[in-house]
């Protein structure tokens, strides 16, 4: 990412947290119209996993501009949750529900260019996933 792309993801967030209590609400909405199968994942009361979802996402644009630095954290986080069982389609469909979350919050200030660094953003988390996912098994951490 470029750090015009990160300063991007930044401000948007910035901008997006006065309705954090509605953003996960949108993303969840979103992700089991998308996938109704991921519901399962989900026990019990929905606020709680959209308040993490929220620190989460805060955590990662904070430290996009070193990804490095958020690596094992990020990667032990993944495989002390539900992240493991989630197929490339469940990612892509992640991946939608929280564009489309951040254009229902943002409206006309979610641009192109905010569109793009999103994309990159996320397209770079995921792939820091699915590497631990794949270290996992390939190290023999699985059960």
């Amino acid at each position: 990412m470029t750090p015009k792309q990160i300063d991007l993801v930044e401000a948007s967030w910035t901008k997006i947290l006065p309705i954090e209590d509605k953003i996960a609400t949108f993303f969840y909405d979103k992700l089991f119209t998308l996938d109704p199968g991921l519901k399962a994942l989900f026990v019990g009361d929905i606020n709680e996993p959209g308040r993490k979802l929220v620190s989460k996402i805060g955590v990662a644009v904070s430290s996009l501009g070193q990804v490095d630095t958020i690596v094992p954290d990020l990667q032990a986080l993944i495989l002390r949750y539900e992240y493991s069982d989630f197929k490339d389609s469940d990612y892509d469909a992640v991946g939608i529900a929280l564009i489309w979350t951040l254009e229902q919050g943002l409206g006309d200030e979610f641009t192109a260019d905010v569109r793009t660094a999103w994309i990159k953003a996320y397209v770079l988390l995921t792939e820091v996933i699915k590497e631990a996912l794949t270290d996992e098994v390939t190290y023999g951490f699985t059960d």
